[in-house]
C-alpha cells in the first residue's frame, strides 16, 4: 500500500489498536487515510461491512511507529572484542556503513524516530547532514554530534571536554557543530564489581545551569547521562530536559523529576543484555542482575510518582542490538508494573513529545501523519511480535 502520493486513499481494518495514548486497547478498528494522514478511526466496526477494497489486517495488531530515545548509532551490540575495539577508532567513511545498516535494524523493528546520544567524532551527526548526499532520511533522527563531559572523566566514547579556557556553557555556545540537541555527561558509568557504587559529578550545579542556560537559548534540550544521586540531583536542579539511565539516583530524585516533569529514559535493557554475557554465578554477573533489580523498582516508584518516561535501549552498547533489544526494553517496563497500553505509550507519544516530534509521530489518531507498525497475533504477543514486524509504514509508505 502507498497513500503518501497526492489524492490516494486507503482503508486499513485491524483486530487491536493500541493507539499509544495510554488509554484501553481498541478492538475491530476500521482506518481512513488520505494523502498519507489519518482521516478517520472507527472502533467496534462490523467486518461484514468493510468498504471495497479495504486492507483486511483483522488478525493483526496496529501501534503508532515506534521511538527509541537513547541510540549509539556508531556502535553495535557485538560481543567480538576485535569489532568493538576497532569501532572506537572508526573514521567517517569507516562508520558510514555501520550507521547505515543500523538505521536499518531499527526500521525492521518498527522504529521511525531516534535520539541519537553522541559519539567521539560525530559520526552520527555527519551521516544525517551529509551522508545521505540529500536525501530524506525514513527515519526522524535526532543527534547530539559530539557528547560533553569533564576533562579525565568518563565520556571519551561519545564525546570531548570543554575546550581550553572556556567553561561547559561556553563551549557550547561556540561549537560550530551545530547538534540537534545537547549531550553533557555527569557522573561515570556502573560498577560491575560493587553494587550502587556512585561516582561524583562531573560538573558542579553552577556550571550545569549555565550550561542548560546556554542550550535552551540556542533553542535545544539537553540529555543528561547521571547515575547516583548527586549527579542527577545537580542535573535535574539545573533544569535538564531528560535523565539518561539513573541508575541509584533514589526516592528524592524520583520525587524531583516528578515536580518538575523532568524526563528518564532508564535504559534497563542494557543490564540484563549484560547477564547473558558475563560467566555465570561471576561477580559481574550477579552485580549486573542486582543492578537490573534494583532499576525495575525504581521504575515502579517512578509510575506511582508520576515521572514522565520514555523508552531508550542505549543500543550499541555490549549486547544491546539495534531495533531487537527495544522490545525487550519495553517488556522490562511492563515487569516493572506498567500495562502494555503504558508502555506503548512510553515508546511513542512519549518519546516524540522528548525529542520534539510530537506532531510528526506519536499518538495515532485523526490529523497524524500514518506512520505505524503492524504486527501478526493479538497485543498479548506484542513483545515477540516487535521480533518480525508485519508492515512498517512512514507517513503512508511502506518501509519494511
Amino acid at each position: 500500500m502507498i497513500v503518501g502520493t497526492r489524492n490516494a486513499s486507503a482503508h486499513l481494518f485491524c483486530g487491536s489498536l493500541i493507539d499509544g495514548s495510554g488509554g484501553p486497547i481498541q478492538q475491530r478498528v476500521l482506518v481512513g487515510i488520505k494523502d498519507s494522514i489519518i482521516t478517520s478511526i472507527d472502533r467496534e466496526y462490523d467486518r461484514k461491512y468493510l468498504p471495497p477494497g479495504t486492507i483486511d489486517w483483522s488478525n493483526c495488531t496496529l501501534l503508532p511507529g515506534l521511538v527509541d530515545c537513547h541510540v549509539h548509532l556508531f556502535m553495535s551490540g557485538t560481543a567480538n572484542p576485535a569489532v568493538r575495539s576497532s569501532q572506537l577508532h572508526y573514521t567517517f567513511t569507516e562508520a558510514r556503513p555501520i550507521i547505515a545498516g543500523h538505521l536499518s535494524d531499527q526500521i525492521r523493528h518498527g522504529i521511525i524516530a531516534l535520539r541519537d546520544g553522541g559519539d567521539y567524532g560525530g559520526h552520527a551527526l555527519r551521516f544525517k547532514r551529509e551522508g545521505m548526499q540529500g536525501m530524506r532520511s525514513p527515519v526522524l533522527i535526532s543527534c547530539a554530534g559530539r557528547a560533553w563531559h569533564a576533562s579525565g572523566r568518563y565520556g571519551r566514547l561519545i564525546g570531548r571536554p570543554p575546550e581550553d579556557n572556556l567553561s561547559l556553557a561556553q563551549s557550547i555556545a561556540s561549537d560550530a557543530e551545530s547538534p540537534d540537541h545537547i549531550k553533557i555527561v555527569n557522573s561515570g558509568i556502573n560498577s560491575l564489581t560493587e553494587f550502587g557504587k556512585e561516582t561524583r559529578p562531573q560538573f558542579s550545579l553552577q556550571e550545569l545551569m549555565k550550561a542548560v542556560k546556554t542550550t535552551e537559548h540556542l533553542g535545544l534540550k539537553a540529555m543528561v547521562h547521571a547515575n547516583g544521586r548527586l549527579p542527577v540531583d545537580a542535573a535535574a536542579q539545573a533544569g535538564c530536559h531528560s535523565i539518561e539511565h539513573g541508575y541509584f539516583m533514589g526516592k528524592d530524585n524520583l520525587t524531583l523529576l516528578a515536580d518538575r516533569s523532568i524526563y528518564w529514559v532508564p535504559t534497563a535493557y542494557p543490564m540484563k543484555a549484560y547477564t547473558g554475557l558475563a560467566k555465570k554465578g561471576s561477580v559481574e554477573a550477579n552485580i549486573a542482575l542486582k543492578n537490573l533489580d534494583h532499576q525495575l523498582n525504581q521504575i515502579r516508584l517512578a509510575r506511582e510518582f508520576g515521572v514522565p518516561m520514555a523508552i531508550g535501549t542505549d543500543c550499541g552498547s555490549l549486547g544491546v542490538h539495534h531495533g531487537e533489544a527495544f522490545s525487550e526494553e519495553m517488556r522490562l517496563f511492563v515487569e516493572a508494573g506498567c500495562t502494555i497500553p503504558e508502555v506503548v505509550r512510553l515508546a511513542t507519544a512519549n518519546g516524540a513529545q522528548l525529542i520534539g516530534i510530537e506532531h510528526e509521530t506519536g499518538e495515532f489518531k485523526v490529523g497524524m501523519p500514518a506512520t505505524f507498525v503492524i504486527l501478526k497475533g493479538t497485543p498479548t504477543a506484542l513483545f515477540d511480535s516487535l521480533k518480525l514486524p508485519e508492515r512498517v509504514y512512514f507517513k503512508g509508505i511502506r518501509l519494511a
